[in-house]
């Protein structure tokens, strides 16, 4: 068995092969017309559109990034410019508090010296109305002395006569 099966490997070696995978002959121009063929109609059915699309695309990031760029710069000047407005408007604040409270302290001031003078005047006034009392009284009392020193004496002087 073994026999019969080298026997059948020497018969198929001696058979001349055809068809082999790089046979030189006339399919060799004709394969290689069809690789051409095959690469000049993709070229112009796949690949030319595809690059278009992605030229396209390319153009369409570029400007998309210009355009964003161009709007940051402009919101990066926005924004210092209202930084510097706001600032500003905090400086004008801040001076006109400043100057109110100022005000306010002024008009305290004035008011506590009114209130001060007020108190002065009813205190002089006050006591003026107490001296006038305080003299009504001592003339009221000396008055009311001289009565009774008056009278003391008419007694003592009516007690001496019945004596």
């Amino acid at each position: 068995m073994i026999n019969q099966l080298f026997l059948l490997a020497l018969q198929v070696s001696n058979v001349e092969s055809k068809g082999g995978l790089f046979d030189f002959n006339a399919t060799l121009p004709l394969m290689a017309l069809q690789f051409l063929a095959l690469t000049v109609i993709l070229n112009f059915l796949f690949y030319r559109p595809v690059s278009n699309i992605l030229d396209e695309r390319d153009e369409y990031i570029r400007n998309s990034l210009t355009t964003a760029s161009t709007s940051l710069l402009k919101a990066n000047e926005l924004t210092k410019r209202y930084e510097r407005e706001l600032a500003e408007s905090r400086k004008q604040a801040q001076n006109i508090i400043r100057d109110s409270q100022q005000e306010a302290q002024e008009i305290v001031s004035i008011q506590i010296k009114e209130a001060q003078q007020d108190a002065e005047k009813l205190v002089s006034e006050a006591s003026d109305q107490l001296n006038v009392q305080k003299e009504n009284a001592l003339k009221t009392l000396e008055n009311q002395v001289d009565i009774l020193s008056d009278k003391i004496k008419l007694k003592l002087l009516g007690n001496q006569s019945l004596v």
